[in-house]
């Protein structure tokens, strides 16, 4: 019998704080994003998820966004060292997952996805974890999404 473990999402706000000093000081300066960096957006944040445990399974999606709205999670490759190199846009990982919710839903109402691409996002994520320990994720909260309207996990 296996157990189900709970993996939550943890705001990392040193590092996103890190990458939105980077697009201030682009602007700042008039200079130009590398070819192929991915920079950080005004609604975006990076989070992180710790593996206490790496032999993982990927079960189900938490997620429950407590008003309309839109958050795209897409998880990274990026191993981000201390001296947190810029991330690259062929860093990011395909699916993303994408979670929503429309007025008039109802307040029990499941929150909607594309549960194909969420279900692999999963997967992978569980994958990844077998030679990981922490893994980054950039958060894109649209529509009326924010952190503060949102608790999730991922179960496996």
């Amino acid at each position: 019998m296996s157990k189900e473990v709970k993996l939550p999402f943890r705001l990392d706000t040193e590092l996103t704080e890190v990458m939105r000093l980077r697009v201030q000081s682009l602007q700042q300066r008039g200079q130009k994003r590398q070819e192929g960096e991915r920079l950080l957006q005004g609604n975006e944040a990076v989070y992180r998820l710790d593996f206490s445990n790496q032999s993982l399974q990927f079960s189900h999606w938490t997620v429950h966004l407590t008003q309309p709205g839109r958050l795209t999670i897409t998880g990274t490759s990026q191993l981000w060292t201390p001296d947190l190199t810029n991330l690259m846009t062929r860093q990011l990982l395909e699916p993303a997952g994408v979670f929503w919710r429309v007025v008039g839903d109802a307040d029990d109402a499941p929150v909607q996805c594309y549960e194909a691409d969420a279900d692999e996002f999963g997967e992978r994520i569980a994958e990844l974890a077998k030679v990981r320990k922490v893994m980054y994720f950039l958060f894109a909260f649209a529509e009326g999404c924010s952190p503060s309207l949102l608790s999730n996990c991922l179960r496996g």
